[in-house]
């Protein structure tokens, strides 16, 4: 019953912490972080406008805690993100916007199908782009929680968005994140990277489709996208392979990987990609499930969203409207199921009790607690593959 006692103690921490109690009420905390915006740069007039009105979002807590690209299994995942529907959509909305699809690809050198991949999954292509006020929302999340300093510095960016005249008060809704426009560009990224496409001079990311799939690729090509280069694909992996070698960490040449006895499917990778470039393995659902390399273009597309399941619903949404879809022949192994919030923090406890330090407890499993739990599976005699699965909690906890 490890397991019960385990999980049990992680819920109860984490209904009830002491320091809590001296945590300032929201209110107090917002009348504060005014100092904070007016050092850095923000006139008052812009944050008493901004700051009208503004409420504790309870919604916001729950919805961080339960990102669908996190909280669900990759299969879940990809069977909502690539459904029939967005699929259809997305190549109608391709073939209406070609002639600037195809523009924003020749300046940018971005692959116009990857922009038109994230648009889809960001808000079904413009037609949902999230209705929480951004200052709510952000004070929400700078107030408490794990992600204060977040909170507080795209609250500081989406004053000066007010602040430099960029949107008017009323365009800043968007996700309980803080995103915003058709490819829900969170404050500091949208100050850095949205373009005026359009030369009118604005950078409106909520309705001029010019300075959305621009800003897009702008944001894309500095990550490192480049125009022609594969995202990845499947292999299949040789017998006897080493799945610690699966790892963010691990990037071999395709030469290398083919040597030791990876393999394309329908591909053959040695004759059909450079030989030098550089790709990693990665194994989404663990030993169990489909293994693909990925290169360069995937790890930009990470830059965007900080989810494997999201980059490679990314990808795969672009190869259906770029006509080069592959369906993954590996079966995924939908016996499984996403652990819940209580668990991934169960999870993490385990492993710190048994000394391997996953970092903070707090239910998202990142790479520190990958790494944890593939040094555990090593010392274990398991497959270093860093999966975290109900039988890897129950095991790992028993």
């Amino acid at each position: 019953m490890r397991f019960l006692a385990v999980l049990s103690a992680v819920t109860l921490a984490a209904a009830f912490d002491p320091a809590r109690a001296d945590d300032p009420s929201f209110e107090d905390w917002l009348d504060g972080f005014r100092a904070e915006a007016s050092a850095a740069g923000v006139r008052r007039d812009i944050i008493d406008q901004a700051f009208d009105g503004v409420a504790m979002n309870q919604r916001v807590f729950e919805l961080n805690d339960n990102q669908p690209e996190f909280a669900r299994s990759v299969w879940d995942y990809l069977d909502g993100a690539i459904s029939a529907k967005r699929i259809t959509d997305g190549q109608v909305k391709v073939t209406e916007n070609k002639l600037l699809l195809d523009r924003i690809e020749s300046e940018f050198g971005v692959d116009h199908e990857i922009v038109a991949a994230i648009w889809g999954l960001e808000s079904s292509f413009g037609a949902v782009m999230g209705d929480h006020d951004v200052f709510g929302a952000l004070a929400t999340l700078g107030w408490k929680g794990r992600r204060t300093a977040y909170g507080r510095e795209q609250l500081i960016g989406a004053l000066k968005i007010l602040q430099n005249g960029y949107a008017e008060r009323s365009q800043l809704r968007g996700s309980w994140a803080g995103a915003m426009g058709q490819t829900q560009f969170i404050p500091t990224t949208y100050l850095v990277y949205a373009v005026d496409h359009g030369g009118d001079g604005k950078r409106n990311i909520w309705s001029d489709l010019d300075d959305v799939f621009a800003s897009t690729a702008n944001y894309l090509r500095a990550s490192g996208y480049r125009a022609g280069a594969p995202w990845g694909f499947e292999v299949t992996l040789p017998s006897g392979f080493d799945y610690a070698l699966a790892d963010v960490d691990v990037t071999k040449a395709v030469i290398e990987w083919a040597g030791a006895g990876v393999a394309g499917v329908g591909a053959n990778i040695a004759a059909d990609l450079d030989p030098n470039m550089r790709a990693r393995i990665l194994l989404p659902a663990g030993a169990k499930g489909p293994a693909f390399l990925v290169f360069e273009n995937f790890e930009a597309i990470l830059k965007y969203n900080r989810s494997t399941s999201y980059a490679l619903a990314v990808g795969m949404l672009a190869d259906h409207f770029s006509g080069r879809f592959r369906p993954v022949t590996a079966p995924w192994p939908r016996t499984d199921r996403a652990l819940t919030l209580d668990e991934r923090k169960a999870l993490q406890q385990a492993l710190k009790d048994k000394g391997f330090d996953p970092g903070p407890i707090d239910g998202v499993i990142g790479a520190g607690t990958k790494r944890a739990l593939k040094s555990w599976q090593q010392s274990a005699g398991l497959p270093a593959d860093g999966y975290a699965s109900l039988d890897t909690l129950t095991r790992l906890a028993s």
